[in-house]
């Protein structure tokens, strides 16, 4: 039994008084607990350690605290209440919507975010247009969602309405059933969609079920209400310096350009395309120490990975060098692949070392990107602009603000480097950020299925007991 369960008990058993406010427990023991999903939306532990938005915002509130983060990590919400109410976590940072259902056990902080709850089906399928469509088709949700309390709360209305709950899948999983016919709809709230669907383009809206729904932290109710408050202030300081924002564009920046039909051209080309530079990228990624993925996101970004493209302007190859890069790398024949990748690599390496020390990641690496597109010095402007504007020249999230206004008047005659198509480069770098993303998600498919394939071997291979 842990110990703040057996300081419950004793205190119950022995003095009937209340335990000590949840505030002072976090501060006493010098760590502080929480649950949340494994998921993209929330908590994520990559080849560079935890990682996903919720992650960083109860870090940064740990770090205010001056105690040390304990996470809990579940695989499906419905385990989140029980952590809770018997004290093996202090709080919940999960994406949680404010339900009914949940007040009953817990009480919500400040919310830090809004979503809209979708309905998903599979283009070509046939869309709903109205609740009625959905009656007699199969739906699947999360087991103790709140996407599992809007079907309730519909079924009021409309009796027959049916569907299922699995407690041992994530949204991202049931978006895949949907993509693949093996269900009809599933619900997902829309920063999960947004991400999903640069995997599966033919996903759709069917219908809103719910519009800017709101999403807190969690605590248990009779001892948090001390965290609770602090946490608020906490959430309200972060929102007022940018830090939400930031948060925000580090996780979603990428979502906000979707194209369709880009989309499937970027997977079918990731098939047919990719595999006759794939090693390159590799090797050029671990002699320059950049995630090839990224490096081949920039090569589709540039050529869509034509070796032999050619630009108006003149800047050339799978990387488009022009013709003064090529030079300062060395790069005899830009419209040679592995030259031109190579020197791509390299290129972005020197881009991200001209950027200031004081910028971290990953916003670091979208200003690199941004310097390879419209040059190191544009991006020295935007810096200034930010600072006159008393924003954060070290967030990319002040910087893709500041960098179209190069291509206004009263800010480009300011500025030493003068005028830029300053919108390119944010466009850039969204669109990089997308395709990064879908790279990643393929790569590790393959490895996924790579290591079934093996098992499936072993297990064909043992001979019969």
């Amino acid at each position: 039994m842990r110990p703040i369960v057996i300081i419950t008990l004793a205190g119950l058993i022995g003095t009937c008084s209340s335990p000590p406010p949840l505030l002072d427990q976090v501060l006493e023991k010098g760590e502080l607990r929480v649950v949340t999903r494994d998921s993209p939306t929330a908590y994520t532990i990559g080849p560079d350690g935890p990682s996903g938005p919720e992650f960083d915002l109860v870090q940064a509130f740990a770090d205010e605290l001056g105690v040390k983060l304990v996470i809990e990590p579940v695989g499906n919400t419905s385990e989140i209440l029980p952590k809770l109410i018997s004290g093996e976590a202090h709080m919940a940072a999960a994406g949680l919507s404010i339900t009914d259902t949940r007040l009953q056990y817990l009480n919500f902080g400040h919310p830090y975010q809004s979503v809209d709850v979708h309905l998903i089906y599979k283009l070509g399928t046939g869309k709903p247009t109205s609740l009625e469509d959905i009656l007699s088709r199969s739906i699947e949700v999360m087991a103790g969602s709140s996407h599992a309390d809007i079907l309730s709360s519909i079924q009021e209305s409309y009796p027959e309405l049916e569907w299922t709950e699995n407690a041992d899948i994530e949204v991202a999983d049931l978006m895949s059933k949907v993509a693949t016919g093996e269900i009809e709809f599933t619900i997902a709230d829309s920063p999960d969609f947004d991400i999903q669907r640069h995997f599966y383009p033919d996903l759709r809206v069917a219908l809103d079920l719910d519009v800017a729904d709101p999403v807190a932290w969690g605590f248990p109710k009779g001892v948090a209400d001390t965290l609770l408050a602090r946490a608020d202030e906490f959430l309200i300081r972060a929102d007022r310096a940018g830090m939400l924002a930031q948060v925000n564009d580090r996780y979603y920046g990428f979502t906000k350009r979707f194209d369709y039909v880009g989309t499937r051209n970027f997977i079918r080309h990731y098939e047919k395309r990719l595999p006759r530079f794939r090693d390159w990228f590799e090797t050029a990624g671990e002699e320059w120490g950049v995630d090839w993925r990224l490096l081949a996101a920039i090569g589709y970004q540039e050529s869509h990975w034509r070796s032999q493209a050619v630009s108006p302007t003149g800047v050339r190859g799978i990387m488009m060098l022009t013709l003064d890069t090529a030079e300062y790398l060395d790069v005899d024949d830009r419209l040679d692949p592995r030259s031109s990748i190579f020197g791509g690599a390299q290129y972005f390496v020197r881009q991200t070392e001209r950027i200031a020390d004081t910028v971290a990641e990953p916003d670091r690496t979208w200003m690199a990107l941004a310097a390879y597109n419209v040059g190191f010095n544009h991006v020295k402007d935007a810096r200034t602009i930010v600072e006159w504007e008393g924003g954060d020249p070290n967030t990319w999230v002040d910087i893709s603000e500041a960098l179209p206004l190069l291509s206004q008047r009263k800010w480009y005659s300011k500025l030493p480097y003068g005028y830029a198509r300053g919108w390119e480069p944010v466009m850039y770098v969204n669109n990089i950020r997308a395709y990064y993303n879908i790279l990643k998600w393929l790569t590790e498919k393959e490895e996924m299925d790579a290591a079934i394939e093996i098992d499936d071997a072993v297990v064909d291979a043992a001979p019969d007991a």
